[in-house]
């Protein structure tokens, strides 16, 4: 039986410099936990999103419309034995994200476009996820690598995270390929930080946040990693 996860929760996104987020890891290191993967420069995370023919999850993000959703497969390397297939939707500023965990072999099922170990599982999302991907017309368009050093409060919810190198690949459905087919997206010296909570957060996680020089942001990994070829293609 493949598992599943559903999580809810805001996610604020704020865009900073190399040089501050290495200050602000340095500072969040000595009050809070760190991911349990995190190495000595955090963890790799790849993910594969699809999109209908007409690319209408892109096209509603770029609108800014207040209830939207993404589809996605996520690994944390490409030698993993097992993926998530994620069903991100967001309503203001809530988030919702279920998550399915499928084997490898499933997960590249996916990739070629054949839906079925989606319609052989007896789980709510994977029933609603099949029936998505089949009747709109899904399919993979574009591949988003990056490396991610985060910390984690249970209490709440609580992760921050701090994403950088962010690159990419279109047309390339090679969630699992080892070789390097990604290109630079965005300047070398931008990070993402993302502090994503439920119901709140804790004030001393917010003074310390105070602190750090950020700019507040709205787009998504996906966007940037499709605006130029989907606006001249």
């Amino acid at each position: 039986m493949s598992e599943t996860l559903d999580v809810r929760r805001r996610e604020l996104k704020y865009r900073i410099s190399l040089a501050e987020s290495l200050r602000a890891q340095q500072l969040l290191s000595q009050v809070l936990p760190g991911d349990a993967n995190n190495g000595p420069d955090g963890y790799t995370v790849r993910s594969l999103y699809f999109d209908t023919l007409r690319n209408r999850d892109y096209e509603e993000k770029e609108d800014g419309l207040e209830r939207r959703k993404k589809v996605r497969l996520r690994v944390y390397s490409p030698t993993a034995a097992v993926a998530k297939l994620e069903l991100k939707e967001k309503d203001g500023a809530w988030q919702r994200k279920q998550s399915l965990v499928l084997p490898r072999e499933a997960a590249e099922r996916l990739l070629r476009g054949d839906y079925g170990p989606l319609a052989a599982l007896d789980q709510p999302l994977a029933q609603q996820l099949y029936r998505l991907m089949l009747e709109e017309l899904y399919r993979p368009v574009c591949t988003v690598e990056y490396r991610r050093y985060a910390f984690v409060v249970p209490a709440n919810d609580i992760r921050i995270t701090f994403d950088r190198h962010l690159t990419a690949g279109e047309g390339i459905p090679a969630l699992f390929d080892e070789e390097d087919f990604l290109y630079p997206v965005g300047a070398p010296d931008d990070v993402t930080m993302e502090v994503k909570f439920n119901r709140f957060l804790f004030s001393y996680i917010r003074d310390l946040l105070e602190g750090v020089e950020k700019l507040p942001v709205s787009y998504s990994k996906y966007v940037m990693s499709r605006r130029i070829s989907h606006t001249f293609g």
